[in-house]
């Protein structure tokens, strides 16, 4: 899922990252349990766990608005992390700090059963599940949920990654196609999916947030987003889109059909437009002692990172090593020549690009969208230096007899420094190749919606968190790299545009493959290193997150997938 800043879930059986913690001081009379140390600086920390007092406000600070609320319309980590206080899905991928998400029963009673053949999964809803209002959550919601987001006119950012293995191919959306065969609703407790092949991991999918309960005589298309009726333990008190966003405690959610989520604060009150440097530095400084973040890498900027060492602000500062990655995508339909995408590459300076970020504190260099932790992941096979140190000398043979852009354009998110810095590194990499790069500025709220239309510049920079299994490389390949629905394209969140009829062609055949997770997913690792070979992609970092909190908050972790603090389970003191 795109960190936005941009998937979602994480696989059946999580695989954990070889972390460790040590003990580390206090704040405000709470513990903070973990953290990095020489040996080991990217392990958690989580700030102050064990609270479970509620009431109270958490004032979330943030630079810009959500891409959208609508949960058949996101693709993005920030709408998934505070989508999980509104609505509810049938299965929910549970973070623990440092670790890929477990996938728990939500809305379900549990994780499917599936058919003897594997072709479908059944589910039944828990007893008591109401909306906002107080009327009962039923199946028919949830069917009506995801055929919605088969609308790809409405939903430009819609999940597919449940609906891509649903026998579902011709469907439309109920707008014009009527109802959805793929999915039976035999009374309102029951739901039945009919899958195109057997796919071990399902229980991912149904967490995906187009499995959130939509009823249809609510459904306001575009204008969802405004106001999403909850299912969750908090619902929209007010929403001023680009300025601020109240959440309070929805009265029908009963805490004992939701094992998930502590739910303690009263309210969440989000301010939407303030710059990363004040949020940073409010934090820091502990102005408001109730305050966190969801801005990446906690809005702190490069130039923070000595701070955090600071004994009244280290105990306070949550954090975790992510399955996101930071990448730069090179537009395929605007540099055609693979020889040209790689002598870019090799011409980049990783390693500035680093310091740009904050140092290795913020992230370590990875020459792959996917990691170790991840079921089918095989070593990376681009030539790439590990440590990120430029090949001029090997850009510059590449490039002889090839036709180089002169000119070329680099869009950044306007709310974001580092990615600004970013930019300036590139240009002075790429002036070595007789390139001039010019910077483009994209608002941050349309910053995704820009890349995926027809105003996508030559290069920019994305995030990942994995897809719907986190531990699983499936869901980070066919998004990023797959093609169409149909196979006959470029898939809908495949920013680089990369299609190629043989590679793609076996990754659209492998969807219809039947297989172990673990035979499965290491094929779509082995056709991930034959695209990435034309480089369409290089991977910059795996993101280590610092995020500083206020001194009354409480359990605060960093997500795996989230990448920013987990709104499911903080607290605050009063």
């Amino acid at each position: 899922m795109r960190h936005s800043r941009p998937l979602f879930a994480a696989s059946v059986v999580a695989v954990a990252l070889a972390v460790t913690g040590c003990s580390a001081g206090s704040a405000s009379g709470g513990t903070a349990t973990g953290g990095a140390t020489a040996n080991n600086p990217y392990a958690p920390h989580v700030v102050n766990e064990g609270f479970s007092t509620k009431g109270g406000n958490v004032n979330v600070l943030m630079s810009s608005d959500f891409q959208t609320l609508d949960p058949g319309n996101s693709n993005y980590v920030q709408t998934a992390n505070v989508g999980q206080l509104y609505y509810r899905t049938l299965t929910m991928a549970k973070e623990t700090a440092g670790q890929p998400p477990k996938v728990v029963p939500d809305l379900a009673t549990d994780l499917g059963k599936a058919s003897s053949d594997g072709l479908t999964w059944t589910y039944t809803l828990k007893d008591g599940v109401k909306y906002e209002d107080g009327s009962p959550i039923t199946s028919a919601d949830i069917k009506y949920g995801i055929e919605r987001t088969f609308a790809r006119d409405v939903y430009t950012q819609a999940p597919q990654e449940l609906n891509a293995v649903l026998d579902a191919d011709t469907y439309k959306g109920p707008y014009s196609g009527g109802d959805l065969a793929a999915i039976e609703t035999p009374d309102a407790k029951t739901i039945i999916f009919h899958l195109k092949q057997p796919y071990p991991d399902f229980p991912a999918l149904a967490s995906r947030s187009n499995s959130a309960p939509v009823p249809q005589a609510k459904d306001t298309k575009l204008d969802y987003t405004n106001h999403p009726i909850s299912s969750g333990p908090y619902m929209i008190s007010s929403y001023d889109r680009g300025r601020e966003l109240k959440l309070v405690r929805n009265p029908n959610w009963d805490a004992k059909t939701d094992e998930n989520r502590t739910a303690l604060p009263d309210s969440f009150s989000f301010s939407l437009s303030t710059a990363q440097a004040t949020i940073s530095q409010q934090l820091l400084s502990d102005s408001d002692p109730t305050a966190i973040t969801l801005d990446s890498n906690g809005a702190l900027q490069a130039s923070d990172a000595a701070r955090l060492s600071d004994q009244t602000i280290k105990p306070r500062t949550a954090g975790g090593l992510l399955g996101c990655t930071d990448v730069l995508n090179f537009n395929t339909t605007t540099i055609t020549d693979p020889d040209v995408r790689h002598a870019l590459a090799l011409a980049i300076d990783r390693a500035s690009i680093q310091v740009q970020y904050g140092g290795p504190r913020f992230g370590k260099l990875t020459n792959s969208y996917l990691n170790d932790a991840q079921v089918g992941w095989i070593k990376p096979t681009i030539d790439l230096d590990p440590a990120g140190k430029p090949k001029l000398d090997e850009a510059k043979k590449l490039l002889q007899g090839k036709t180089v852009p002169t000119t070329l354009t680099y869009g950044y998110s306007n709310a974001t420094e580092r990615f600004k810095n970013l930019g300036t590194v590139l240009q002075q990499n790429f002036k070595e190749l007789g390139i001039d790069l010019q910077m483009v500025a994209i608002p941050a709220p349309n910053y995704y919606t820009t890349l995926a239309g027809d105003q996508m510049p030559d290069i920019a920079r994305a995030g990942w968190c994995g897809g719907a299994a986190s531990g699983s490389t499936r869901t980070t390949v066919d998004p990023n790299l797959g093609p169409s629905l149909d196979g006959t394209t470029y898939g809908f969140s495949n920013i680089s545009r990369y299609f190629d009829p043989t590679v793609s062609g076996e990754m659209y055949k492998l969807r219809d493959t039947n297989g172990s997770s673990e035979e499965l997913n290491t094929k779509w690792t082995e056709l991930y290193n034959k695209a990435m070979e034309t480089y369409p992609i290089v991977p910059l970092f795996r993101t280590y997150t610092s995020s500083v909190v206020g001194s009354k908050i409480q359990n605060a972790q960093v997500g795996y997938f989230f990448g920013s603090i987990d709104l499911s389970t903080v607290g605050v003191k009063n």
